[in-house]
This record gives structure tokens, C-alpha cells and sequence, in this order.
């Protein structure tokens, strides 16, 4: 194969069941990515990702530029060979990072002009540079570098970023080196303009990607918008091509973005929570420094099959939160990523069996309950996530 492939197995409605195949590995979709921003997962090894579910990850361009440089990662044999991660890695190209040093940075045509957050070092990115980078770190899923708009913005502030980002795009598809199983996604900007979405994926669609993201979403126009903007965008993307979805989110998100036809995830949320004491669960999140798990002997959820709910107790994980030890943020990093994997691979296999509405229903109401009234255990199988099969 010349590029990467995305076979579309099975859909339930506007859901879609595929496989991207890549030069490290197939990715079963729908998939979330956990980020390994700056070559690492924070708090998990490459062992720990791999029993998690995890497929591929999620690197950043922005931040291994300038730590520890490209080239060096290079020399070393590649970003797989560095951290020691065999399977697919997509890169972001630092277009996110740069809306958020705003005031560190200077916007033209070409690129832009940035400060390290690091040590105030000065510093260029333009999409051919950007491109390069992610040749530089073998990055399996390689993205052009855009703008990502802020939220609120105006339509004709909007309008003129996405187009800037079009632009941007086509220089980075006219930069990219095509091999055997590696692949280039599009972003689809426009923030919640209908209008500007539409145009946006038209001509990174006339230009021709690998796959497709959906940029400029989650950061802060609330739900029901990001939903309703994902969906508008997705129906828009041809269906031989996977879609991603930026930055998102919450287990309800990702179900209701799966609903609307995005076959790729990622978010910081579960390896962060995990670091600040927080554990996701069918029931929604816990809060482990709380007193009420003091004396608590149950497990998380007597419905996950993770390793830390079947070996311990939520008194233990208080205790080690509240104590700041290490291990309490590797242990609820690694139920938390066990759960968003089991989560995914439930969405897949209730897709496969024309289920999703189905499992969506069930997952609100799981959710809806909370944490003080418990299902009965045997009324779950190992992961609480798998779908009827009637």
C-alpha cells in the first residue's frame, strides 16, 4: 500500500465500524488515542499502555521541537525506537499549542513566530517545517499545521483563519513525503459556523488527505454545540477516509460524537484525572481524595476488569492520593485508559451488531444513577460495557 488504508466495516446509523491499517500495526475504529504529549504517557509505561488496550498514541510536535529537538529523536532512530512504543503514533503539528501562547506568538502568511514556553527562545513554524518535524519523529499519522481558532470568535475572524489554514494545508500536503503505510490528515477549521465548516471540508477534500480532523471544537463551546458542529462536519467527509475529532473528551462525549460518524479520539482527560485523583467509571467520576473512600473496600467498579480493580480497594487508592504517593497517579491513570478502551471497544462491538442506540441508552442510565446506587454485579460482565446481544 502507498498510504495508509481505512476499510469501513460495518455503520449503525451515522456510526462507523473501520480499520485503518498503518505501516506500525492496524488500528481497530472506532479508537481513542491517549497523549503521550512529550514522548510519554505521563504515569504509564509502553507494558502498561499495551494491557490498557491502547493502539496507537498521540505525540506533539510543538513540544518535541523544542525538547529534546527533532533531529535528536531522529538520530536515535525514531520516535517507536525512542520511547519504545511499536505501534501507530499520529502527531499533532502544534497549531493547538500556538493558539494558546498567543501572547508569546506572531501569526503572518507564512507561519509563525513563536517564544518557547521553556526558556523564552525564539523559534519558527510554517507547515513545511512543521511537516518535516513529523517526518523527522517517523510519526505513523502525520497532520498539517493550522490555526485553531479561539472560542467566542467572530464569523468573519473565523472565516479568515480557516481560510489561512486551507492555505496552510496545501503546503503541507505539497511537503509531505509519501511512504508505504504513512498518512496525512486534513483539519477541518470554522469553529461553529455551519457555512464555514462546509467550505473548510470541500477543499481539504479537493486537495485530497489520507483522513480528516475536526479541529477548533472543545474549547469552550459547550457540548450540545461540539456535537452538533462534529455531526454537520462529519456528514460532510467521505466515508472511504477516517475522521477524527480533536481534543475530545468526556466517555458521553466520545459516545455521542461515535453517534455522529467520528471514527478517532484523543484527550488528555483520563491520564490527567488519573494524576489529580480522579477515576472514570460507568457511573461518572470519583473523586478519590473524598473522605467517604476512606473505609470504602470495594473497587472502583466491580464491573471493570482493569488490574487495579481487581487487586485494590478505593480505601487504598484514598490513601495514596491523599498521601501524593506515585503510584496512586499510575494506578488511576491506568484504570482510567482501561476504561476508555473497554468503552471503545463496546462502541465497536454494539456497531457491528446494529446495538449502539441501544448501549448509549444504557450507558446514560448507568451514568444517571451515580456512584451511591450500584448495579448488582451479576448484572454486568467484566468490562460493565459490553452491548446486549438481543
Amino acid at each position: 500500500m502507498s498510504v495508509v488504508r481505512f476499510d469501513l466495516l460495518a455503520t449503525d446509523g451515522a456510526a462507523r465500524r473501520g480499520r485503518l491499517h498503518t505501516a506500525h500495526g492496524a488500528i481497530e475504529t472506532p479508537a481513542f488515542m491517549p497523549v503521550g504529549t512529550a514522548a510519554t504517557v505521563k504515569a504509564m509505561t509502553p507494558a502498561m499502555l499495551s494491557a490498557s488496550g491502547a493502539q496507537i498514541i498521540l505525540a506533539n510536535t510543538y513540544h518535541l521541537m523544542l525538547r529534546p529537538g527533532a533531529e535528536r529523536i531522529a538520530r536515535q532512530g525514531g520516535l517507536h525506537r525512542f520511547m519504545a512504543w511499536p505501534g501507530p503514533i499520529l502527531t499533532d503539528s502544534g497549531g493547538y499549542q500556538v493558539m494558546s501562547l498567543a501572547e508569546r506568538r506572531t501569526l503572518d502568511e507564512d507561519g509563525v513566530t513563536f517564544a518557547s514556553h521553556l526558556d523564552g527562545s525564539r523559534h519558527r513554524l510554517t507547515p513545511e517545517r512543521a511537516t518535516e518535524i513529523q517526518e523527522l519523529l517517523d510519526a505513523t499519522i502525520a497532520m498539517v499545521l493550522d490555526e485553531c481558532t479561539p472560542w467566542p470568535i467572530a464569523e468573519d475572524a473565523a472565516a479568515a483563519s480557516m481560510r489561512r489554514s486551507l492555505r496552510w494545508a496545501a503546503r503541507s500536503k505539497a511537503a509531505f513525503c509519501e511512504r508505504p503505510g504513512y498518512g496525512l490528515f486534513g483539519i477541518v477549521q470554522g469553529s461553529v459556523f455551519p457555512e464555514l465548516r462546509a467550505e473548510s471540508a470541500a477543499a481539504l477534500i479537493a486537495t485530497g488527505f489520507d483522513g480528516y480532523a475536526i479541529g477548533g471544537l472543545a474549547v469552550g463551546e459547550g457540548q450540545a454545540l461540539m456535537l452538533e458542529t462534529t455531526g454537520l462536519t462529519a456528514a460532510a467527509l467521505p466515508a472511504d477516509r477516517p475522521r477524527y475529532l480533536m481534543g475530545v473528551g468526556k466517555p458521553e462525549d466520545l459516545v455521542g460524537a461515535v453517534l455522529r460518524g467520528v471514527d478517532l479520539f484523543d484527550c488528555v482527560l483520563p491520564t490527567r484525572s488519573g494524576r489529580t485523583a480522579q477515576a472514570w467509571t460507568r457511573f461518572g467520576p470519583l473523586n478519590l481524595r473524598n473522605a467517604r473512600h476512606a473505609d470504602d473496600p470495594r473497587p472502583l467498579d466491580p464491573a471493570c476488569a482493569c488490574p487495579v480493580c481487581a487487586l485494590h480497594a478505593r480505601a487504598y487508592l484514598h490513601h495514596l492520593a491523599r498521601a501524593g504517593e506515585i503510584l496512586g497517579a499510575m494506578l488511576l491513570t491506568w484504570h482510567n485508559l482501561h476504561y476508555y478502551q473497554a468503552l471503545m471497544a463496546a462502541l465497536r462491538a454494539a456497531i457491528e451488531q446494529g446495538g449502539l442506540a441501544a448501549l448509549a441508552h444504557r450507558l446514560a442510565t448507568e451514568r444517571a444513577t451515580g456512584d451511591l446506587a450500584p448495579w448488582p454485579l451479576e448484572d454486568h460482565p467484566p468490562t460493565g460495557l459490553t452491548p446486549p446481544t438481543d
